[in-house]
């Protein structure tokens, strides 16, 4: 019984976008917050905190119910599955390694074992619960204060690539190159590995990418563009060889790309560098808006410091945390 009332407050949310009563930003996050602490046992003390940071703006959440329409409820992801969301995703190795559900170590299995690692990273995108839909119109300085709440941390270039690719592999961060010159540089080097995404080669209707833009999104507003994302783990294929999810698909993310050795999130820095976007977007399969692949470096989109309070927001860009172990 209590996990039919877990996933029923799940299939609340579903339900505006199939013509229930509209229910505001405010109320669909107050049962995200629920849902975070029912399912990932998120402590009342962290959800006050994360209430706090929500507080300040009228735009986090899973995207304006107003003009949002997902295209799958999470009563059909759920239909999707073998078994329940949390038979599923679950993986009790990963949680005595991590201290927590729905993450998953982050390692190199070509000299390492998952016990190795030394960080790991959230199986889903924020709220990291199976089955909801992921948080966007959130800010880079946004991300990473919703991450410090629950003692967690943004995450580096280089994590996020590992988690993808498969493989963590030491820092490459060429500082003396400049923030033009080390990202060509990166590029370059992994240019071998461009066609490689987190599940390989891309095969359309693989992962959360066969959404649509809101007819007359008039270049990203909140009023204009609806976050027609899918719920998290509605494509259990959609996984990296590290068991991390949703790295392609759905929404794409913030991540932190230091510009000097003190500026690294994995090092416990909590100075940071520049925002760097990761990963696809929901509409991936019929428009390739831009270059992706798992290890490539974006330009400097919308860029500004990770804590700059006037770091970029909008429809389609989320986040994900990562913990240092």
């Amino acid at each position: 019984m209590r996990l039919i009332n877990r996933f029923c407050l799940t299939l609340a949310i579903g339900l505006t976008s199939m013509g229930a009563k509209a229910q505001s930003l405010r109320d669909l996050n107050e049962i995200m917050f629920r849902q975070m602490q029912t399912q990932r046992g998120v402590s009342s003390a962290e959800i006050s905190r994360i209430r706090t940071i929500f507080s300040r703006s009228s735009y986090i959440g899973q995207g304006n119910p107003a003009v949002t329409r997902h295209p799958m409820t999470p009563a059909q992801a759920a239909a999707r599955l073998s078994g329940s969301p949390a038979s599923t995703y679950r993986n009790a190795r990963f949680e005595q390694i991590c201290g927590a559900p729905y993450m998953a170590p982050l390692y190199d299995p070509a000299t390492q074992r998952p016990e190795d690692a030394t960080a790991c990273v959230d199986m889903f995108e924020y709220p990291n619960i199976p089955m909801v839909y992921p948080v966007v119109w959130v800010k880079a300085s946004e991300a990473a204060a919703l991450c410090a709440a629950e003692g967690k941390r943004i995450g580096d270039a280089h994590e996020w690539e590992g988690a993808s690719a498969g493989a963590l592999l030491p820092p490459d961060y060429q500082f003396g190159l400049g923030q033009a010159g080390m990202r060509g540089w990166h590029n370059a080097r992994y240019a071998s590995t461009r066609n490689q995404f987190s599940i390989g080669q891309w095969r359309t209707g693989v992962c959360a990418a066969a959404s649509h833009k809101t007819g007359g999104c008039n270049g990203g507003s909140f009023t204009g563009c609806g976050s027609n994302t899918y719920p998290a783990g509605a494509f259990p294929n959609c996984v990296s060889p590290l068991g991390v999810y949703d790295l392609d698909g759905n929404a794409a993310e913030h991540m932190n790309l230091p510009l000097a050795a003190n500026q690294m999130a994995s090092t416990g820095s909590d100075i940071l560098g520049v925002t760097e976007m990761k990963g696809s977007w929901f509409i991936w399969d019929s428009v390739r808006a831009h270059e992706h692949w798992s290890r490539w470096r974006a330009p400097f989109w919308h860029g500004t410091r990770v804590l700059s309070n006037a770091s970029h927001s909008n429809y389609h860009l989320g986040f994900r945390c990562f913990k240092s172990l």
